[in-house]
């Protein structure tokens, strides 16, 4: 008898190399943008993508917020259009980096989710910064 993880055969080694090597083509995770805005690496624009509230509340340091129902050309038109944007929502329990990956690709512009959002972050043991600390400092 199979386990339910073995009764679909696994992919051949091609298959699933193209298969992942795509993947990171769309994807980014929270330990790799926490390096690069570690050490001066930043080299693409970090969207929050939730309600102003939410960002308000806690966010990640450096990053911007745009809720994705706003994100528009015009809101864009200050970044170079092969500006990379990276986008975040709260967890994987939110389709919100999703209908923003869609708003800025039909933009034609480069984009990347951060896989996990801010639950993934707070869950490697990184913090996030509230508006009130950035206003005191």
């Amino acid at each position: 008898m199979s386990s339910a993880v073995s009764r679909v055969t696994a992919a051949g080694s091609e298959e699933a190399l193209k298969h992942f090597e795509q993947l990171l083509k769309f994807e980014t995770d929270c330990w790799d943008v926490h390096h690069a805005l570690t050490n001066g690496l930043q080299d693409f624009v970090l969207v929050d993508v939730r309600a102003e509230v939410l960002f308000e509340q806690g966010h990640i340091e450096g990053a911007i917020n745009i809720p994705q129902p706003r994100l528009n050309e015009k809101r864009l038109a200050e970044y170079p259009t092969d500006t990379l944007f990276v986008v975040y929502c709260a967890g994987p329990h939110c389709n919100g980096t999703e209908k923003a990956a869609i708003r800025l690709a039909k933009l034609g512009r480069p984009v990347k989710k951060m896989i996990g959002g801010v639950t993934g972050w707070l869950d490697e043991g990184f913090t996030l910064v509230s508006q009130e600390v950035e206003q005191c400092s």
